[in-house]
């Protein structure tokens, strides 16, 4: 049995309601959530703790909660917000979001590229082309997360009502991208950067005084791009890893990415460079919102991730290559929203120089 037989192997199916949820689940491959909620929950949480600092220049603190002096501050305002948690009615919205439009997104890939996976070894065996699940199906739960998303959207604030449409186009024509362009990868960094930048937008987005404020820079927008920009950098990295798996059919169907374009050794080496250029973004996003010592020791923590995740791409083998996308990458966006939650849950690092 080669690689592709054994990672496309059919496997113990479960009955009953378990079973219909990991069949969806498995359709719209949930498990890779992972990779955008931790940036969004981050930046949320960073979020949370400016807004409150915005509003205590304003001396327009909520006046239900009990006051508590802020220890890195020094000024008067409730230990929820010195927590960087936004409360559970809008951390609940911006979850539902998050899975909303990566379900959306994920169901309309794989009903436009149903003729391709079909016909690629690697992947005849996904829902659709084995006809575990209809096409009819696919489209209603599209369809029916779209719709989720927008909802929830408009639940938040108006600045999120509007802009959901456009991060909705943007995530879901990734899809149709690898017909037209080599930049593919690029165009799926942008719709995974759209998480971090999109819940900051939701926690800060009810004024527009407070969404572009400028002054000082952790309370402006400067923070979320900074770290959107890494997130498109980090994604073109591993996405070129990923897309190595199939080169050969790509490029025979004439399906467009870097990967087929400069071939492999080339690609590879500009993910690497892309990867390096996220390590810097990172550390320019703990250095302008004034972390220390937890979030150096998480960077260098996805510094030994990413090296580790170019050694064993070069190999070229499926199941090293299913590794270096999945679990690595997991990895670091876990740890990273581990140590900015740390930075702010716990605010003596932020004094340690």
């Amino acid at each position: 049995m080669n690689e592709t037989e054994l990672v496309n192997a059919p496997k113990p199916k479960r009955r009953g309601p378990l079973g219909l949820l990991l069949k969806w689940g498995g359709f719209v491959k949930f498990s890779h959530t992972l990779f955008a909620m931790p940036f969004a929950l981050a930046s949320m949480m960073v979020a949370s703790r400016e807004h409150y600092l915005y509003l205590a220049g304003l001396k327009k603190l909520p006046k239900d909660v009990p006051p508590l002096e802020c220890p890195v501050h020094g000024i008067i305002h409730d230990i929820v917000t010195v927590k960087g948690f936004p409360g559970v009615k809008l951390f609940v919205l911006i979850v539902i979001c998050m899975v909303c439009a990566r379900t959306c997104a994920m169901a309309f890939n794989r009903i436009v590229d149903r003729k391709f996976d079909a016909e690629n070894p690697r992947t005849a065996n996904r829902h659709l082309p084995a006809g575990k699940i209809s096409l009819f199906s696919a489209w209603s739960l599209c369809i029916f997360s779209g719709v989720g998303f927008i909802v929830a959207a408009g639940f938040i604030n108006t600045a999120c009502l509007v802009l959901g449409p456009v991060a909705l186009f943007f995530i879901c024509f990734y899809s149709l991208t690898k017909r037209f362009t080599n930049y593919t990868h690029v165009w799926l960094g942008i719709s995974l950067a759209l998480a971090p930048i999109g819940a900051w937008i939701a926690v800060k987005g009810g004024t527009m005084a407070e969404l572009f404020h400028l002054l000082p820079i952790g309370q402006s927008l400067l923070p979320p791009l900074v770290l959107g920009i890494a997130v498109v950098f980090w994604l073109i990295g591993f996405d070129i890893i990923y897309a190595m798996q199939d080169f050969e059919f790509d490029r025979k169907q004439g399906l467009r990415s870097l990967v087929t374009a400069w071939g492999p050794e080339s690609a590879l080496t500009a993910a690497f460079l892309s990867h390096m250029i996220m390590l810097g973004l990172l550390l320019i996003y703990g250095i302008t919102l004034k972390m220390r010592v937890a979030f150096i020791i998480g960077w260098l923590i996805i510094l030994f991730c990413l090296a580790f995740e170019h050694w064993i791409a070069r190999r070229r083998s499926l199941k090293w290559i299913n590794t270096a996308f999945f679990r690595l990458n997991a990895v670091i966006s876990a740890v990273f929203f581990f140590v900015v939650a740390t930075e702010i849950m716990f605010p003596f690092f932020r004094r340690i120089q």
